[in-house]
């Protein structure tokens, strides 16, 4: 069967793990038990080898719809046909208290809702990314998968076929009746799994409900935007590890930037950039608890610190170090697209920008969280000391290049917030520093991106130093409160980058480009699409610089509903468009929803009692 577009996949989680569920009614993408743990179905990155979970209807002709219960994380997908109408409802148990330990259980409920239905369902797992075999056996009541290192069980009342390494049946969805599969993860030691009865499917699903209801219902954004906003929110709490608080950039991996080119990157860790903008976005809406959670996983990060003071720019979500990266030779990518990899080679990676990026949001919840701690302090302050001994080199940057490193513009710009924000700490909690070097190191910096971040000639900031070319980052300047909004050289520079490519700008249709491959060696073959994050950094450049012009403001608010209608079905985002509208990168993408809400909140505020 041919590939689903991106967009096509919903999502469903238990804190732990999620499953990407297509239009179609299969799971293509499943990790168990932990959002890095390897695949057990795997088709969304080889439709023949990967692995799936489907139950779609047998007849030949129908369509569908997908939508999520109304405030959570229970996916609904309908097939409509002459004949009948059937509903598919999937989801992950969770339930107060039980985010530390997880079910790891994915249920699919299936119900006749007019008429009657013919339904196929077929799992066909593929353990440890398709390279693992597997034993299959039919159970009393189900089947079980057992491979060397997982044993999965399936349970139903249907009576299943074994079918070339999994298992299938066919069955008729009734008006007003209904049925199940549960897939349950167990290890080889564990006590042998039992069958899932109906009545404590119900219960599961009537617990999960409530779950997310009662947690959404802390949001306290009201504003224009507030069904998008909700969506990011649960989103980001799907991809939030419940154990250590961390938050994966994205679940899954190689998915492509570029169709058939080799921009594919495995997202399922937690990088140091996401700090603030998870800080923020999720204190800003009332998520305090999360925004702990999270600066919980920072603080612990920096107490373990290279040796030489300074931190990694990524971590797994449980805090591991070694992020090794591979490729996995037997996969044909999506649509071909090749590498696949797992693990991340940037994760030794030098960038500067990181240091300014947790510094912000630690200071951000110092302010609307929590105190910080003494010993927290004397952690940051070696990281400091070790910004303002290295902000002069050189880096791969925001984007982690592979074409070698450079003065960054972006990356000194955060290393000037790095030590701003210390010292704004250290005078707010009368910590001991040394500010009178701090001081001085962050004039320099901050005379030192005037003098050579800055192009005469083009009148804007540019990518990097004695450079010619845009680079979408700079529009965080203002942002980071570096320059005034309405400051000429960040007015020229938002005007720059809001040009189209074909006038050397980033815009094209309201959407942004991060740079242009063309212009910037990257170290990478192929382009790439537009990057939904640097579209929400610029409705928020342009909604602050329209305190002071209307038609600024204007434009930001038809940037950002625009940018609405880019979202899939079900409100969600991957990490970049393309040129047809389609979704590219991984999916879905927490940058692009933390962004999202940033955006909206301030928006929001600065439109005020406008209509």
């Amino acid at each position: 069967m041919p590939y689903q577009p991106i967009s096509d996949y919903g999502i469903i989680g238990d804190l732990h793990t999620v499953a990407l569920v297509g239009k179609n009614g299969s799971i293509d993408w499943f990790c168990v038990p932990h959002f890095d743990s390897p695949s057990v179905f795997g088709a969304i990155l080889d439709d023949e080898k990967g692995g799936r979970f489907q139950i779609a209807p047998c007849e030949s002709e129908f369509t569908t719809t997908q939508h999520y219960l109304p405030e959570t994380n229970v996916l609904v997908t309908h097939f409509l046909s002459e004949e009948g109408v059937a509903e598919v409802t999937d989801f992950m148990p969770t339930s107060p208290g039980d985010e530390s330990e997880a079910h790891h259980m994915l249920i699919r409920r299936v119900q006749g809702v007019r008429g009657s239905m013919h339904m196929e369902m077929q799992c066909k797992p593929a353990f440890n990314y398709a390279r693992d075999g597997h034993q299959t056996e039919i159970v009393n009541g189900g089947a079980v998968f057992n491979s060397s290192d997982l044993e999965m069980r399936l349970s139903t009342p249907s009576e299943l076929e074994q079918v070339d390494g999994g298992v299938s049946c066919r069955f008729v969805a009734e008006e007003g009746d209904s049925t199940y599969f549960v897939l349950q993860e167990q290890g080889h030691d564990e006590k042998p799994l039992t069958e899932i009865a109906a009545d404590e499917v119900e219960l599961q699903f009537r617990s999960t409900v409530d779950y997310w209801r009662r947690w959404v219902a802390k949001c306290t954004y009201k504003g224009r935007w507030r069904e998008m906003v909700h969506r990011s929110a649960l989103v980001l709490k799907l991809l939030t590890y419940a154990p250590t608080g961390a938050i994966v950039a994205a679940p899954t991996t190689s998915l492509p930037e570029d169709l058939g080119g080799e921009r594919n990157w495995d997202y399922r860790y937690t990088w140091i950039r996401d700090a603030a903008f998870t800080v923020y976005g999720l204190m800003r809406i009332g998520f305090t608890e999360e925004a702990a959670r999270f600066m919980d996983w920072l603080e612990a990060r920096c107490t373990e610190l290279n040796a030489d003071g300074s931190l990694q720019i990524m971590y797994s979500i449980s805090g591991e170090h070694e992020l090794k990266e591979e490729t996995l030779e037997h996969l044909e990518g999506y649509e071909g697209s090749k590498p696949v990899r797992i693990g991340n080679g940037a994760f030794d990676q030098l960038q500067l920008d990181i240091y300014g990026e947790l510094m912000d949001a630690v200071y951000l919840f110092n302010k609307y969280g929590s105190p910080i701690s003494y010993d927290f302090w004397t952690h940051l302050t070696r990281l400091i000391d070790w910004v303002a001994d290295n902000w002069q080199r050189t880096d791969e940057g925001i984007w982690e290049v592979r074409g070698g490193q450079r003065h960054f513009v972006y990356s000194k710009l955060m290393s000037w917030v790095a030590i701003d924000r210390a010292i704004r700490l250290a005078d707010k909690r009368s910590f001991p520093a040394p500010r009178v070097r701090w001081q001085k190191v962050r004039d320099e910096i901050y005379q030192d991106i005037m003098d050579k971040g800055w192009n005469d000639e083009l009148e804007t900031f540019t990518q990097s130093y004695g450079g010619q070319f845009l680079d979408a980052s700079n529009l965080m300047m203002p942002l980071v409160f570096f320059l005034s909004p309405t400051d000429p050289r960040a007015l020229k520079t938002l005007d720059a980058i809001n040009r189209t490519p074909a006038k050397g700008g980033l815009v094209s249709n309201s959407l942004v480009y991060r740079y242009n491959p063309e212009h910037t060696s990257d170290g990478l073959t192929g382009a790439e699409g537009t990057f939904n994050m640097c579209t929400f950094w610029l409705v928020e450049a342009m909604t602050r610089a329209g305190a002071r012009d209307r038609k600024r403001l204007d434009r930001a608010r038809l940037t950002f509903e625009q940018m609405l209608g880019y979202a899939n079905h079900l409100g969600l985002y991957s990490e970049e468009i393309g040129p047809r509208g389609e979704a590219l990168g991984n999916f879905p993408q927490a940058f692009t929803h933390l962004s999202l809400i940033s955006a909206a909140y301030n928006l929001d505020r600065a439109l005020g009692g406008q209509a």
